[in-house]
């Protein structure tokens, strides 16, 4: 038999490009989907290690994709919203929940790429409905995800009958840890599991690969997809480092379990007692294991395996807590940034409530401050370190908008006393302009990023007098939070009296700024930048005013 060797590549990898676009353009739909839903379902859904298994399954197989999930959860206990412990289970859980994939693959639905491509595209193109054409999308991304498996397939067909693969799959069957670094290093060139595992069922349904060579390698997938989330914990908190490195550390420890278990015929046999035993009723299932096709019997094989290794482990989440805490030591800064006053069993003494949610204003209005530190530091000192933090501070702040908007409605719908009513407005109100705060250090922050990546530098007497208008906004904010903090009169008439100095401050320092640019002492491009830092700190000195107003009873 000739092998037409480029025709072969072409397909393979055309097929293989194709999965992977029809992956990640479906996940991305379902996780447009599921938007902003997914945080709260993850912030309410972990309060035990179990939930939080049961919450990551759910939420990865409705987004398809478990690096999804993992990577959003690092960044949830990057913010200080999770801790590792409840981020554990979610991670546990995810694994099951990207075995969805493998079972879809399982069902073979190839032969129907096309028709479901025409429906997504159809909806995609005809309607103008959101929602319509998000199901659109899903569904293109899924008919391309079947496309690319029938492509691959034609691909991988004449592997069966070339002897350096023959070799390699027998290489494969008698070393089963060379199976698991194949595994591993496939699925962490490609960032995705669901492809690895697809490329393996259909090696196995073309006749290239037997069960017993296909399952080391399986398990290698499980330990390659964790690097996804080892690249997206770089450069972020304590805790997200570690969670990312639990997500490794799961997957190794579980092939570890499971794969001597394979060696010894123990493995293969819970597969199979599963499928005879307890998925003989479920759709897609056509019997018993002898009479499954070999892509349902890897789909089977995978989900034992992330089944097993989430109950095996679920009860040592406190020992995988304490282990990665050993090896990725040092204390971490954002560990306390979900709310801490708003109890809502208080809900029902409402003025007590209420001096809570005050509590919780002042922490938000505290750490827009901090923010503000540390984006003026990396504004002078360009120190990375420093607008991590503020970006960190900024998502919560954005969190804490919701949480204490949603508590203070909740007072509200019982009845108050007058005074107790002018306070929740006045909460409310100080809020919004405490995340504008927010908004504008993050700002500052992205104009910071974007001078160092240009390499633009300030005349000297260009940063003094920016520094002046770092310092006295600052100031005039940290007053703000006082005032409101102490219901303070005198300190709040202070704030507002500085209004017109702070406007003046950034006409004056913006005029100076302009006649260097015409002088030529800064160029076009730097100047954007300066005025538009100058425009960020005037707004923050107006929601300082705001909140000042406020606290008068002006607003």
């Amino acid at each position: 038999m000739t092998i037409n060797y480029q025709q072969m590549a072409f397909y393979a990898l055309g097929g293989l490009a194709f999965f992977l676009f029809g992956v990640k353009y479906m996940s991305d739909a379902l996780q447009n989907v599921a938007g902003d839903k997914l945080h709260s379902f993850l912030e309410k859904g972990t309060k035990t290690p179990l939930r939080g298994a049961l919450l990551g399954a759910l939420i990865t197989a409705i987004i398809q994709s478990s690096s999804g999930t993992t990577v959003l959860t690092v960044g949830l206990v990057n913010s200080g919203l999770l801790t590792l412990r409840q981020a554990i289970g979610v991670i546990m859980g995810a694994n099951i929940g990207t075995t969805v994939t493998a079972y879809l693959i399982g069902f073979k639905l190839e032969h129907y790429a096309l028709p479901i491509l025409a429906v997504g595209v159809f909806l995609l193109f005809f309607f103008k409905n959101k929602k319509v054409t998000n199901v659109g999308q899903v569904l293109f991304g899924l008919g391309l995800l079947f496309y690319g498996i029938e492509t691959m397939g034609k691909g991988l067909k004449p592997l069966k009958e070339m002897d350096f693969f023959i070799n390699l799959m027998v290489n494969i069957g008698d070393h089963t840890l060379l199976g698991v670094l194949v595994g591993t290093i496939f699925t962490g060139l490609v960032q995705s599991s669901s492809a690895t595992i697809g490329v393996l069922q259909e090696l196995a349904y073309q006749g290239a690969i037997t069960y017993n060579q296909a399952v080391p390698i399986l398990f290698g997938d499980n330990i390659g997809t964790t690097i996804t989330a080892l690249l997206a914990s770089v450069g972020t908190s304590v805790a997200a480092r570690r969670t990312a490195l639990t997500h490794s550390m799961f997957n190794l420890l579980g092939t570890l379990i499971f794969l001597p278990l394979f060696m010894l015929g123990i493995f293969p046999e819970m597969v199979r007692l599963f499928t005879n035993y307890i998925c003989f009723f479920l759709p897609g299932f056509e019997g018993t294991w002898e009479v499954l096709n070999i892509k349902m019997q890897l789909a089977q094989t995978h989900g034992v395996f992330n089944i097993s290794n989430t109950l095996i482990q679920l009860p040592f989440v406190s020992v995988l807590a304490a282990l990665v805490t050993k090896f990725v030591p040092g204390e971490d800064v954002f560990a306390n940034f979900a709310p801490q006053y708003l109890e809502p069993r208080l809900l029902t003494n409402p003025p007590v409530a209420l001096r809570q949610a005050g509590r919780e204003v002042i922490r938000m209005g505290n750490l827009a401050k901090q923010s503000l530190g540390y984006a003026t530091t990396y504004f002078f000192m360009e120190l990375k370190t420093e607008a991590e933090k503020a970006s960190q501070i900024e998502t919560v702040i954005n969190n804490l908008q919701r949480k204490i908007t949603d508590y203070i409605v909740k007072i509200s719908a019982k009845k108050l006393a007058e005074e107790d009513n002018n306070y929740a407005y006045m909460y409310v109100q100080a809020i919004i302009d405490i995340e504008r705060v927010g908004d504008h250090t993050e700002n500052i922050v992205e104009l910071t990023e974007s001078r160092i990546k240009k390499n633009i530098h300030f005349s000297e007497e260009a940063m003094l007098d920016i520094r002046k208008m770092f310092e006295q906004t600052l100031k005039m904010y940290e007053q703000a939070v006082q005032c409101l903090e102490k219901r303070d009169h005198w300190l709040a008439h202070e704030v507002v009296n500085k209004d017109d100095e702070i406007d003046e401050m950034e006409k004056n320092f913006r005029r100076t700024h302009i006649a260097r640019l015409n002088e030529g002492t800064c160029n076009g491009e730097s100047g954007a930048i300066y005025l538009d830092v100058l425009s960020s700190l005037e707004r923050i000195g107006d929601h300082a005013v705001n909140i000042a107003q406020y606290v008068l009873g002006q607003k």
